[in-house]
């Protein structure tokens, strides 16, 4: 008996100890968040979910991690998404990753399945809930047809019949987008629209063409929507359109546009000289200002003038006379004019405070084009013989040796009878001054030894350069050449053909120098708009800056046409393509009553309307240089030359 209940009160203390399934405490989704926004379990549902964030699910108690892996589903529509968890604050929460982000304005469902327990194996009920992502911002790719990158991201090359295609993230609403985009520039049309892709993509077209080379920008406002409301930041696109093939003047021959550019170049010197003094205006602006540099290009383009019958010699030889007469008359300085000269005083005006005195670089261009015309001019011609004489004087008046400063090993380029040497610059190559140091040399009067020519101009070998530039070697000067007018001035008269010394070939550095002056605009490193095989050029000009001395390492956007029709004696394929592109492709920008406008910089939407008498100069005789070799052969037969070229043991 006592065995009995001693079991029977065993049995009682074990039922005891257990507690009623009832009594199993429940699993509970507390809340949901994503990242800081919480997330309602019921309806409605919450809107503007952010899409990069995770979506954690807080329960009442901590969770049996082997039964989360099959028990959470997110669904977008019936499409099951794929996701992640892992959990935190030991074991009650899930943390849920989706693949990548969600999308905007979107709906999802998240299933929580009843095979989620507890860690005390507590049941869950189920549960479900929708969400809706934020509204989004409307995205946009545009793309532009046939459209073209250059290496500084500018978009160029655009057809003249523009079309462009906009591809949005979400359906766009049509009417926000018609009036919100613009395209601005010359002459610019309006614009057409046609929809596709449930209104997620646009084709533009403009209903007239483009102006050729000209900036455009497309603009689209943020006042665009999207079909749900979404918001647009805006989008601007700034691009360049192609260029028009089509001539803008008829086709004639190679050579009768040869001689048309020099006719119409030589209307600068001729129709536009300065009344009294014959000589050349600085520019189209100046004036009764003229420049002696200039000029003595000036001098030689009268001679190409008689030649090509622009004027008769009798016109030409009066002219001349007038010149050599205003120039015995104007102030200088030791023999030496200076940069300026008023035309009808011949008194000096100041190039800047402190240069109002001789200035031997411009002295060497003109005495260049007056020993030039001087074995042009026939001797057993009174008149013509009276100009010869002159001509002698002025060039036998040059005190060369003056500009030594005291003797000097090397010449300087400026001496003032009020500043005296303060301007403190020395004449050094490599660059457009060769000219000065044979000229010095040559003087029957006051010449300068090897000495100073080595010593000075050459820097004793270190105006060698002897480096390669886009392929291309390079004998003398600055990285990449310089301003391609070092290889024009010095070479009007002076004939590079034959000619060397210790130091160089100069017809080798004047034509590599070309060459490495085209191959920049085919390279354009900087992605300048309008540079190519055939448009090219960088040289001292004006720009839409003021003036500067362009070259491919001081390259602003510039092409200036006298650097590519100046070379043609060097580089003639690439300048006479370089002169019908000019002339027949863009005749109608840069093309005026004295030949070619001085510059032009497609990317800042400039051209220029001046005339600089130092860059049509060279135009003039470097063509005539090319067609005929007439002012190398008259300026080559000059004596006193040919002993200087001795003396500085040049080979010629």
């Amino acid at each position: 008996m006592r065995k009995l209940l001693l079991s029977l009160s065993v049995l009682v203390l074990f039922v005891s100890c257990e507690k009623p399934e009832s009594e199993v405490s429940q699993l509970i989704l507390v809340e949901a968040d994503a990242g800081d926004q919480e997330i309602s379990l019921i309806e409605p549902y919450s809107e503007n979910l952010p899409i990069d964030r995770p979506i954690t699910l807080h329960f009442s108690t901590s969770l049996d991690p082997v039964s989360i892996t099959n028990s959470i589903t997110l669904y977008e529509g019936n499409q099951s998404i794929n996701i992640s968890t892992s959990t935190v604050s030991d074991n009650r929460s899930i943390v849920i990753f989706p693949s990548g982000v969600l999308k905007t304005n979107t709906c999802y469902k998240l299933v929580i399945s009843e095979s989620l327990k507890g860690s005390n194996q507590a049941s869950f009920a189920g549960k479900e809930f929708s969400f809706k992502t934020i509204l989004g911002a409307l995205q946009v790719t545009l793309e532009i047809k046939d459209a073209q990158l250059t290496k500084s991201g500018r978009i160029v090359e655009v057809p003249l019949d523009f079309s462009a295609t906009l591809q949005f993230s979400h359906p766009v609403d049509r009417n926000s987008l018609s009036s919100a985009i613009k395209l601005t520039g010359e002459n610019s049309p309006g614009l057409q629209f046609s929809f596709s892709d449930q209104d997620r993509k646009v084709e533009i077209s403009a209903s007239e063409t483009l102006q050729y080379l000209s900036k455009y920008q497309l603009d689209l406002k943020n006042t665009i929507k999207g079909a749900e409301g979404e918001n647009f930041a805006g989008l601007s696109k700034t691009f360049f359109t192609e260029i028009n093939p089509n001539p803008k003047f008829p086709q004639i021959s190679e050579e009768s546009l040869l001689n048309l550019v020099q006719e119409q170049t030589f209307k600068y010197f001729w129709d536009f000289a300065h009344p009294n003094s014959g000589l050349a205006r600085e520019r189209n602006s100046s004036g009764n200002l003229v420049t002696i540099g200039g000029s003595g290009f000036g001098v030689m383009a009268l001679l190409v003038g008689i030649e090509r019958g622009f004027i008769s010699r009798d016109e030409g030889v009066e002219r001349l006379g007038k010149i050599v007469n205003f120039l015995s008359t104007a102030d200088r300085f030791h023999g030496v004019w200076p940069h300026w000269l008023n035309g009808n005083s011949g008194q000096v005006i100041p190039f800047s405070q402190r240069d109002n005195g001789g200035d031997l670089v411009e002295t060497a261009f003109m005495i260049q084009g007056l020993l030039t015309a001087s074995a042009y001019l026939n001797e057993s011609n009174t008149q013509e013989k009276s100009i010869i004489d002159k001509i002698t004087q002025l060039w036998h008046e040059v005190e060369w040796d003056w500009y030594t400063r005291g003797g000097q090993k090397v010449l300087y380029w400026h001496w003032s009878p009020q500043y005296n040497w303060e301007m403190n610059l020395r004449i050094l190559g490599w660059n457009e001054s060769l000219i000065i140091y044979v000229l010095a040399a040559s003087s029957p009067t006051h010449p300068i030894d090897k000495e100073v020519y080595d010593n000075g101009w050459a820097r004793n070998g270190a105006m060698l350069n002897g480096n390669t530039y886009y392929g291309i070697d390079l004998p003398l000067g600055y990285q990449f050449g310089g301003p391609l007018f070092f290889a024009h001035y010095s070479f009007l008269g002076l004939d590079p053909r034959n000619l060397s010394d210790q130091y160089a070939d100069y017809w080798k550095q004047n034509k590599n120098h070309s060459l490495i002056n085209q191959a920049h605009a085919v390279v354009n490193p900087l992605g300048f708009v309008g540079y190519s095989e055939n448009a090219w050029g960088f040289t001292a000009s004006d720009n839409h800056l003021g003036y500067n001395a362009h070259s491919p390492t001081n390259d602003l956007g510039v092409i200036t046409p006298t650097a590519a029709l100046s070379s043609f004696p060097y580089t003639p394929e690439a300048s006479m393509k370089a002169l019908e592109f000019f002339y027949y492709q863009m005749g109608d920008r840069l093309w005026g009553e004295y030949g070619f406008y001085d510059a032009f910089n497609v990317t800042e939407g400039w051209y220029a309307n001046s005339y600089l008498a130092i860059d049509q100069g060279p135009i003039i005789l470097m063509i005539e240089n090319h067609r005929s070799g007439l002012l190398w052969d008259l300026f080559m037969q000059n004596p006193d030359v040919k002993s200087g070229l001795d003396k500085l043991n040049f080979n010629y």
